[in-house]
């Protein structure tokens, strides 16, 4: 009998032990499941305050999450880490600027990273720039490098006819990416950006009606882009555009030299106020002065005003220009008409 009560009382104490594993273990899941919930639930639930938080190409994962546990948006830089790493997106966050709120919950901000930010920028691309002025003018703005860009504008695909039919290299989209006011956000890529510009080249192309122009002109596109890229260098009233696209065209008929100072500038790789006569002396096929016919390839991006120029120049006997000092243009049918007006508009 005492037998038997002490295997009953054993029995007893085992039993008790394993509730009581039960219950440790069942409050220690609790304790853990709070302390998750904690960490994905808004640090201000009900109305919380706007944080802008801005997040560069070069911001780490971790410096993400100490940038966001700074701001008063999450309780901790590490669980943020652990989180995102446990979700497969540590490596999704993308740059932008952003507008948080404190009663955002953990996940939902994470979502925001991935799914990037909608800080929709305006960006205006000037008539006349070229890819590298374009390229500067985006790393300026803080939107993309310059090296990323000119990498993008020379080695990738784009579903476009025209680009298909281009050259490669380097300057293979120089005068195609149209200079217009663009929205992008922080986030866009180089690609996503020279995509847009040349999506808006093709709708041009169509509005303009402009391949049946080029056509009737007796052009091929690429030589059409390219005229109207000196028209853009060398003409600064619009007026002019097509007074300058003729005396092209009529230097071009003669076999004579354009002699485009653009050019020359292009080749030298600077706008210069003033060449000088070792200038003009580059070698270089964008050097007007010594080679005749066009150049390679067009030496800017030029807008509708001098595309249309190009492919509906204004007849004239003109065979020079030189500019005046208010920008406008002199022109001459002759040398001598030509070098009076230099010695008066030049010094």
């Amino acid at each position: 009998m005492k037998e038997l009560c002490g295997i009953i009382r054993l029995k007893d104490k085992k039993s008790l032990l394993s509730k009581g594993s039960i219950i440790l273990g069942g409050l220690s899941l609790a304790v853990f499941l709070f302390y998750i919930w904690g960490m994905l639930s808004p640090l201000s639930p009900g109305n919380g305050q706007p944080v802008k938080l801005t997040v560069t190409r070069s911001s780490s994962t971790s410096s993400i999450g100490q940038m966001l546990f700074e701001k008063g948006l999450i309780r901790s830089a590490r669980f943020f880490n652990l989180y995102t790493r446990l979700r497969g997106v540590d490596d999704q966050l993308k740059a932008g600027t952003y507008t948080f709120s404190t009663a955002q919950s953990l996940p939902e901000i994470v979502n925001e990273l991935v799914k990037g930010s909608d800080d929709g920028r305006v960006i205006t691309i000037p008539e006349g720039f070229t890819l590298k002025q374009i390229a500067q003018l985006l790393e300026k703005e803080g939107l993309v490098s310059r090296e990323d860009f000119l990498a993008a504008a020379a080695e990738d695909d784009f579903n476009y006819p025209f680009v298909k039919k281009l050259p490669p290299g380097p300057n293979r989209l120089e005068g195609y990416l149209f200079p217009d006011t663009y929205r992008v956000g922080s986030s866009t890529t180089a690609h996503t950006i020279i995509d847009l510009m040349l999506r808006r080249f093709d709708q041009k192309m169509k509005e303009m009606d402009y391949y049946r122009k080029v056509e009737a002109a007796g052009l091929t596109l690429h030589e059409a882009v390219i005229i109207a890229s000196m028209v853009e260098r060398e003409a600064r009233v619009d007026r002019e555009r097509p007074v300058i696209a003729g005396v092209i065209f009529n230097r071009l008929q003669r076999d004579m030299p354009l002699q485009i100072d653009a050019t020359v500038q292009y080749a030298l790789g600077s706008q210069r106020a003033k060449l000088y006569y070792r200038d003009l002396e580059i070698n270089s096929p964008y050097n007007t002065y010594l080679i005749k016919g066009l150049p390679p390839g067009p030496i800017a991006c030029p807008g509708e005003s001098s595309l249309l120029a190009a492919v509906q120049p204004k007849k004239t006997s003109y065979l020079y220009y030189v500019a005046r000092p208010d920008g406008t243009h002199a022109f001459a049918r002759t040398l001598d008409e030509h070098n009076a007006n230099k010695r008066k508009y030049t010094r």
